[in-house]
C-alpha cells in the first residue's frame, strides 16, 4: 500500500481538496482517489477571517474526499497564499573538514545563510530554496552532494510570512480535526504541478488567477527566485457585472461562466433579473458584458506586468509567462495577455496528468490542490527547508508518519468509555474480529521526579537480571 497524501488548496473563494495515493517502491507513481470543492466561508482576500466557519469549510470538504477516497490519509499538505509573504535572499559559506559534502554539510551551509538574515519578529520563514551552490571555486553546481572540496557556499530564496497568518491557519486546520504536515505558498504548489523541466530551466513566471487574488512566482534554474501578490481575481469580475448590469451577484456569477469570453461576439440581447426586484427585468446586449469583463481582466493583466518589471526578475522569464488558476479558463486571455506582457510567450496551463480515477486535471483551477499533492510526494526543489524546518531533498525515503502515543494520552483514553465520539471523523473503522493495533509509546519525561524513578526501575530491573544469572549458575554447579 501506498502512502496517503490530502493537499487542501484553501482559497478565498473555493476550498478544493484532493488526495493520492504514492507508492515511491513502484518508480515513484502518483495516483488521484479522491477529490472535492467548496465554496469558501470565513476567508478573504487570502486571508482568514473567521476561524470557525473557515475550519468547518474545510471539514466539509475533507469528509467528502474521504467518503470518494473510501480510505484515511497519512500525510496533510496546505496552502497558504502570499499575501502575507516576504522576499528575502541569503547566502554563506562554510568550510568542509571532511573534504566531501554530505547532507549534513548541506543542511548546515542552508541554516548558517538563513542565520546571517535579519526575518522581521512578526514574521516566520516558510521557505528556504537553494538556487546556487558553489564548491571551492566551481560555481553554479545543481547538486554538490558527494563532490570533493574545503569550501561550500550556497545562495537561497527565502519565503517569510507573517506569522499572526501560519497561526490562524495551523488553528483553523486543527479545529477542523486535522495536522497540517506541511505548509506551502500556493504559487509554489501551481508552480510544482505546471511547470515542465525546460520552463523551470530556462526560468518561467507562473501567475494563478485566483477568485479574489493573483499569485505570481518566478522559478528560475532550481528554485523560486520571487514571490508577489495581487488581490484581485475572478470575483471581481462577478462584482463588475453585478454593479455595471444592476443584476443579482448570482446571476453575474452565472452571466460570467456562460459567458467568460474576452473576445467580441454579434450582437445578441440578454434578459437579466433587476437587482433588488425579482419581478422586473432587463435587456443587455452580449457585448457590453463582454466588455465589462475585458476591461476587469486587462487591468488585473497589467497591474502583474507592472509588478513583474519592478521585481527586477523579468530577465530571469527566458520561457515566458505560464498562466493557471479558475481565471485562466477565460477564451482569448492568451492572446490578450502576450499583448500586455510585451510579447512574451505566454502558455495556459492545467496541471499534469497523471494516473487518475477521477477527472481532475482539466481545470487549471485544481492546479494549487494537486501540486501540494506532488510536494507531499517529494516534487519540490532538490533541497529545502520546509515549514517545518526540517531539510528536505529529492531522493530522500518517503515514509508513512508513524503515530506515537504518549503515556499520559493512553492513560487519558483509557479512562474514557468508547464510543464514536473519541475517534475522529477520518478515521476507518475497526471490524470487531480484527486484532488491536500496535500502539508504540513515545515516552515523555517532565520533570526530574519521573526521571529518576525511571532510572531507579531501570536500575532495579538490570540487578534482578543479574540475580537470575547469579542463581542460574548456582543450580548448574
Amino acid at each position: 500500500m501506498g502512502i496517503k497524501i490530502l493537499g487542501i488548496d484553501i482559497g478565498s473563494t473555493q476550498i478544493c481538496a484532493v488526495m493520492v495515493e504514492h507508492d515511491p517502491r513502484s518508480n515513484n507513481s502518483v495516483k488521484v482517489i479522491g477529490m472535492g470543492t467548496i465554496k469558501s466561508q470565513g476567508l478573504k482576500k487570502g486571508s482568514i477571517t473567521n476561524i470557525e466557519l473557515a475550519s468547518n469549510s474545510i471539514k466539509s470538504v475533507v469528509s467528502d474526499v474521504v467518503r470518494v477516497a473510501g480510505t484515511k490519509f497519512d500525510k496533510v499538505i496546505v496552502s497558504i497564499s502570499g499575501k502575507d509573504a516576504k522576499n528575502i535572499d541569503c547566502k554563506d559559506v562554510i568550510n568542509i573538514p571532511e573534504k566531501e559534502v554530505t547532507i549534513k554539510q548541506i543542511e548546515r551551509a542552508i541554516s548558517s545563510a538563513e542565520y546571517k538574515v535579519k526575518v522581521p519578529h512578526d514574521y516566520e520563514i516558510l521557505h528556504t530554496l537553494p538556487y546556487n551552490f558553489k564548491v571551492d571555486e566551481q560555481d553554479n553546481i545543481e547538486d554538490p552532494l558527494g563532490m570533493n572540496g574545503t569550501r561550500l557556499e550556497v545562495q537561497a530564496h527565502i519565503i517569510a510570512v507573517q506569522k499572526s497568518a501560519i497561526m490562524n491557519l495551523r488553528k483553523a486546520i486543527e479545529k477542523a480535526g486535522l495536522k497540517a504536515d506541511n505548509i506551502v505558498l500556493s504559487g509554489y504548489a501551481s508552480a510544482i504541478s505546471t511547470l515542465n523541466e525546460d520552463e523551470k530551466s530556462l526560468g518561467t513566471v507562473l501567475i494563478d488567477l485566483g477568485g479574489s487574488s493573483c499569485n505570481m512566482v518566478i522559478h528560475s534554474g532550481n528554485s523560486i527566485r520571487y514571490n508577489d501578490f495581487l488581490s484581485v481575481g475572478s470575483l471581481n469580475i462577478t462584482t463588475d457585472i453585478s454593479t455595471v448590469l444592476h443584476t443579482p451577484p448570482a446571476v453575474a456569477e452565472e452571466i460570467k461562466i456562460k459567458y467568460g469570453t474576452l473576445k467580441a461576439k454579434n450582437n445578441e440581447l440578454i434578459v437579466l433579473p433587476d437587482l433588488g426586484d425579482e419581478n422586473s427585468s432587463h435587456e443587455v446586449d452580449i457585448n457590453v458584458i463582454i466588455n465589462v469583463i475585458y476591461m476587469r481582466v486587462e487591468e488585473a493583466l497589467m497591474i502583474l506586468a507592472k509588478m513583474l518589471s519592478e521585481s527586477g526578475y523579468k530577465e530571469y522569464a527566458s520561457a515566458g509567462i505560464v498562466l493557471t488558476g479558475g481565471m485562466a479558463k477565460l477564451e482569448g486571455l492568451k492572446e490578450l495577455a502576450t499583448a500586455i506582457f510585451d510579447n512574451m510567450p505566454v502558455r495556459i496551463a492545467r496541471p499534469r496528468e497523471f494516473e487518475s480515477s477521477i477527472d481532475v486535471f482539466k481545470d487549471p483551477s485544481n492546479s494549487c490542490a494537486i501540486g501540494l499533492c506532488l510536494y507531499g510526494a517529494g516534487y519540490f526543489t532538490p533541497y529545502e527547508i520546509d515549514s517545518e524546518r526540517k531539510l528536505r531533498y529529492k531522493d530522500e525515503i518517503m515514509l508513512k508518519p508513524n503515530p506515537f502515543v504518549s503515556i499520559k494520552e493512553l492513560d487519558d483514553n483509557a479512562s474514557k468509555p468508547v464510543s464514536s465520539s473519541n475517534f475522529s471523523i477520518y478515521d476507518e473503522p475497526v471490524a470487531k474480529s480484527e486484532s488491536k493495533p500496535k500502539v508504540e509509546l513515545d515516552l515523555k519525561i517532565d520533570d526530574n521526579s519521573d526521571k529518576n524513578n525511571l532510572k531507579s526501575n531501570m536500575n532495579l530491573d538490570k540487578v534482578n537480571s543479574v540475580s537470575k544469572i547469579v542463581n542460574y549458575l548456582k543450580n548448574l554447579f
